[in-house]
């Protein structure tokens, strides 16, 4: 298919690579900064731009990877094309698209990206949802090339998916950095803990969560949360993240 990509961040970067290692032609990339639009283009064979008038109207496809908030404005100037539209939002409305173009749909995957750290979609789930059955085969056909996890997840299960996400991604790791920042301040090294984030990790592949918690809550160990509390002291806001944490993990014990 010819693809027109709408985005250059990292979904976009590493989406873009993926298409085109399963032979897919990502003819333009599109970007408000016109160095960021080359230079992705440059990685795929494409045509680098940052005018939405130059877009070309008779692409296969046109894959939106911007903020969510321009999402919006950004399909707008997609009226006159004849290819599907889709986005890479996990909380976005299809409805946002089908209510610019005729055919619209989801194009969502279920991962975190980094631009520098190289990732293969193999195993990453694929969410998709389209409003018509020739729309949807042609984004099942497309996210079987790259990926062998694809589901067919309408918006409200899609959002549910992201808030989930955020726990259990976005969360965690602003703990890590509160745990570096502690580590810091007392002259000890992040490196020191990565095998317990690494085995922490691995213990919900193959269990539950609530099945492998471990730490002072989970055992009820009073003295301890009392001494972690007040060495954060000085620390106001960790020793709320702290409290709060700890409480609900007691109440999923009950």
């Amino acid at each position: 298919m010819k693809i027109v990509l709408l985005g250059s961040g990292n979904v976009a970067t590493h989406l873009a690579k993926a298409l085109k290692s399963k032979g897919e032609d990502v003819t333009q990339v599109y970007s408000p900064n016109l160095n960021h639009a080359k230079s992705l283009a440059g990685i795929v064979g494409a045509e680098g731009i940052n005018d939405l008038t130059e877009i070309e109207e008779y692409a296969d496809l046109y894959i939106i990877s911007v903020k969510d908030d321009a999402i919006e404005g950004v399909v707008k100037s997609l009226k006159k094309v004849t290819g599907l539209v889709v986005h890479t939002s996990g909380t976005t409305d299809i409805n946002i698209l089908s209510s610019q173009v005729d055919k619209a749909g989801v194009f969502y995957p279920l991962q975190t990206f980094s631009k520098d750290k190289e990732i293969t979609f193999e195993n990453i789930p694929l969410c998709i949802e389209a409003n018509g059955e020739n729309e949807l085969a042609i984004l099942k056909n497309l996210a079987a090339k790259i990926s062998s996890v694809v589901y067919e997840l309408n918006g409200e299960k899609r959002k549910v998916l992201h808030l989930a996400a955020v726990f259990a991604c976005n969360f965690p790791n602003h703990l890590y950095a509160l745990a570096n920042k502690i580590l810091n301040q007392n002259g000890l090294n992040f490196e020191i803990i990565r095998p317990l984030i690494a085995e922490t990790a691995d213990k919900v592949m193959g269990n539950l969560p609530e099945n492998v918690q471990t730490g002072p809550a989970v055992r009820a160990d009073e003295s301890t949360l009392t001494k972690h509390l007040s060495m954060l002291t000085d620390m106001p806001e960790l020793q709320n993240i702290y409290q709060t944490l700890s409480n609900s993990i007691k109440l999923t014990l009950k």
